[in-house]
């Protein structure tokens, strides 16, 4: 071990862990550690998660990474932190919390967008206007909410300040709140105005790699790291995956494999998609990811293991291997919360279709693997359509692990899949943010360089694809029959 490297240290708030990774100068991990948490479902359509999970998750995540690295608090020379997006945490004046994140999933403020023009939201914002993004549920929370609220915080936004006293959001995650203009790039008075939302309850914009500031004496006792330790503004999660992945040019579309699947590519263009599948953000350097920011994928694996009492994931891959491409007719539709592709239907629900006497349990596991397959490949394809360079597949995320999933992508698309060396990717794209902060390299682009190592790659074979061509319009056909039945009430 070289015990003269700088080590950088990257934090994700996960939806159901807290992780740490540390980084040396040239971007290898050296030590990892996790502490585990879960959201709570408190009614149909709420999300939510108590912040002080993350707090407390944080130091003995830190000190497993620094252990297993084999590192003392005083070896980091900055930290960052990247994590889900579209929460929203009401803070009092002290900083702390007032009530529980609403998080991504969360859909409770849909009555909140009735009167909003959603191409008033797309044209400027360049997002769908949707209950799960921060401006909707920032307008309920001021209606059914905690009264003294003085700033309402993402996740990464709200973890930083308590860590550094200093309110700071990256322009990508601004730009995923609807009240982001893109091309002002900063909050914008005319979707300001809409959501009734004044600017200073809003954290500062900032980018992702400026120095937010350093740990406090709170944020000290929180991390167990030196006090005056410099915290760069950090990032969400679609984003920080994406440049722990070593994303940062056009060309590859990236998908991350956790609870939800993210499908993305990077432009230098602000493109927006009349269409709204994808919506368009900031990314962290100065280029635009295009994006859909995703469905239960990962999720919806979770839920077929519990109720089928399947012992892991290795386990599903080897029932569902066993059976042909288009898995026999059967159909599944991957909105168990909700579509977001072919279309984006907040209302929609998850279903088989085609069940005969014939398909067993590994029919169905397969129809959930080509299922999720079959949402990406229209994601895919849209951006294809917006002109969005499309070259390969980058699988990063838990998800990734299964090399089954990853050649049915490659089949399903036609195109080659590449796996990183490193799948969960979102802390290291964090000690990214944490080395360009302190000026450890000179931008983004350099320190992303030194990650995404290829270490497999699958091929598409052209044998699948007239069926899987076929399964996907089985699927599109499906979706369009179900249309009608999202829209009743339930």
């Amino acid at each position: 071990m070289d015990w003269g490297a700088l080590m950088f240290l990257g934090v994700d708030i996960g939806t159901q862990s807290l992780k740490a990774v540390v980084c040396d100068e040239g971007l290898s991990v050296h030590g990892q550690g996790a502490v585990g948490y879960q959201p709570s479902f408190p009614r149909p359509g709420w999300a939510e998660q108590d912040p002080s999970l993350w707090i407390e998750a944080l130091g003995p995540a830190i000190a497993a990474a620094l252990a297993q690295a084999e590192r003392s608090p005083a070896d980091i020379r900055a930290m960052a932190v990247g994590g889900q997006l579209d929460g929203c945490i009401p803070v009092g004046t002290n900083g702390q919390a007032l009530g529980p994140a609403l998080i991504w999933m969360d859909r409770r403020a849909a009555g909140e967008i009735a009167n909003i023009d959603p191409q008033t939201v797309l044209k400027r914002a360049g997002v769908v206007l949707d209950a799960s993004h921060m401006a909707a549920k920032i307008r309920w929370l001021q209606r059914h909410g905690p009264k003294a609220a003085v700033r309402y915080h993402q996740p990464v936004s709200y973890l930083t300040a308590r860590l550094t006293d200093e309110s700071r959001m990256d322009h990508a995650l601004a730009s995923t709140s609807m009240v982001y203009g893109l091309s002002r790039r900063d909050y914008d008075d005319v979707l300001l105005d809409a959501f009734d939302i004044s600017e200073d309850l809003l954290p500062a914009v900032a980018e992702a790699s400026d120095l937010a500031g350093t740990l406090s004496t709170e944020g000290a006792a929180l991390t167990g790291l030196p006090e005056g330790l410099p915290v760069a503004v950090g990032t969400g999660d679609d984003f920080s995956n994406a440049l722990g992945a070593g994303l940062a040019k056009p060309g590859q579309v990236i998908c991350a494999l956790g609870t939800a699947e993210v499908v993305g590519a990077l432009d230098h263009r602000p493109v927006i998609d009349p269409a709204a599948l994808v919506e368009t953000h900031a990314y962290p350097g100065g280029l635009h990811f295009i994006e859909n920011p995703g469905w239960l994928s990962g999720g919806a694996l979770t839920w077929f293991l519990e109720t089928h009492r399947l012992e892991n994931a290795q386990a599903l891959d080897a029932v569902a291997a066993q059976v042909p491409p288009g898995s026999d007719g059967l159909v599944f539709v991957p909105a168990l919360s909700g579509a977001m592709a072919p279309e984006w239907v907040a209302e929609a629900r998850g279903c088989y279709y085609g069940l005969t006497p014939a398909h067993g349990v590994g029919h169905m596991a397969r129809a959930v693997l080509e299922g999720c397959a079959f949402a990406m490949r229209d994601v895919v394809e849209r951006l294809d359509d917006l002109d969005v360079s499309v070259e390969s597949l980058l699988l990063v995320g838990g998800g990734a692990n299964s090399g089954l999933w990853a050649q049915i992508r490659a089949d399903v698309t036609g195109l080659p899949v590449e796996i990183p060396r490193y799948l969960d990717t979102s802390p290291i794209g964090a000690a990214v943010l944490a080395g360009v902060a302190i000026g450890q390299w000179p931008d983004i682009s350099t320190a992303s360089s030194l990650v995404g190592e290829v270490t497999h790659r699958k091929e598409s074979r052209p044998d699948r694809k007239a069926a899987y061509d076929a399964a996907h319009g089985r699927y599109r056909e499906l979706f369009d029959c179900l249309r009608p039945l999202f829209r009743e009430p339930r």
